[in-house]
């Protein structure tokens, strides 16, 4: 079974994140996060199977396009097609602040060590981290800067407000 950190700790995985190509007919069973636009074609679909509901978005996707309805889906999956793609980073950040989402919001796609600490900062709580990166040693990321100095999801005031 494949493995995420989430809230800080590796856990076990058991949802499936459904590729973009994937036909209505042929989607897994359990509980499975689907790209949005499969959500707005199939909705009435997605919404009589079994098993628990996640949305995926991507950088060329609207936010607005679930905004009404965010409570609706325990996951929601933000992608990082490439490392230096940070779009997700301002929908992380509107989906805690601005509709006060309380689910899990996961970032899949390259997902590297380095940005961890401040994918958490802006809303993450769970990430599949790539392949590549040891998810052990990707862990120690989250302790590795003790100071600060901007306000975000997980600190509302600035450093200088704090002392």
């Amino acid at each position: 079974m494949k493995q995420i950190i989430k809230q800080r700790r590796i856990v076990d995985d058991h949802w499936t994140l459904v590729a973009p190509e994937t036909e209505i007919s042929s989607l897994p069973s359990g509980d499975i996060i689907v790209p949005l636009r499969l959500w707005q074609t199939h909705r009435s679909t997605l919404e009589q199977r079994s098993g628990k509901l996640g949305v995926c978005l991507t950088g060329d996707d609207d936010l607005e396009a679930i905004a009404a309805e965010v409570t609706r889906f325990p996951v929601i999956a933000l992608s990082f097609p490439v490392f230096r793609d940070g779009r997700v980073y301002s929908f992380a950040r509107q989906l805690r602040q601005q509709y006060g989402y309380r689910g899990e919001i996961r970032a899949v796609g390259e997902v590297l060590r380095d940005q961890l600490l401040y994918m958490e900062r802006v809303g993450f709580d769970a990430f599949e981290v790539h392949p590549r990166q040891n998810i052990e040693s990707a862990l120690a990321a989250f302790d590795e800067l003790t100071v600060k100095y901007q306000a975000s999801s997980d600190e509302p005031r600035p450093l200088y407000q704090r002392y």
